[in-house]
């Protein structure tokens, strides 16, 4: 498999948006729960637009997602998708590495994000560790995400605080 990673279009929210669906289906998820989901799981072009999207393409199909979403609080990695059937095949693991190395490039030090229980160990393997928890319960069951964070090894540079671009 070759995977190639590139900065997503707008164009492409749809296939996005279908990815995190597929994605979010693939862990047993009752439908009741991807309905409620639906505007958490879209990828709008606006998203696109605005933040540092980028996608994992094999054989010119589109087979996983990820964002680099910077605001005014803490960097975070965001809409890390990947399509069911391309699951365990690097592709998770190379987006992520893109998406560190472009967050070095911009001089960031550490990045956060909210885990879906079942992708925590993913994101313990590429090492990122717990830093606290989100509730997020669902129809009366309780749920809660991993709250992460991984230390990229950028060292601080003068007159920036410890998580902007300098």
């Amino acid at each position: 498999m070759l995977i190639q990673i590139r900065r997503a279009k707008p164009n492409e929210a749809e296939s996005l948006t279908a990815i995190a669906h597929a994605a979010k289906r693939h862990w047993g998820y009752p439908e009741s729960w991807i309905e409620r989901w639906t505007s958490d799981l879209a990828i709008t072009a606006e998203f696109i637009a605005s933040n540092e999207v980028f996608v994992a393409v094999n054989n010119d199909e589109i087979v996983g997602c990820c964002a680099l979403v910077l605001s005014d609080s803490v960097p975070e990695l965001e809409h890390m998708w990947i399509n069911p059937s391309d699951m365990g095949n690097g592709i998770g693991r190379a987006l992520f590495n893109h998406l560190k190395e472009r967050a070095c490039q911009l001089r960031i030090r550490s990045l956060e994000l909210s885990a879906d229980p079942n992708a925590e160990g993913f994101y313990e393997r590429m090492g990122a560790k717990r830093i606290g928890e989100v509730r997020a319960d669902m129809d009366g069951q309780p749920r809660v995400l991993p709250r992460m964070r991984i230390e990229l090894g950028v060292p601080p540079s003068g007159g920036h605080s410890p998580n902007t671009a300098a």
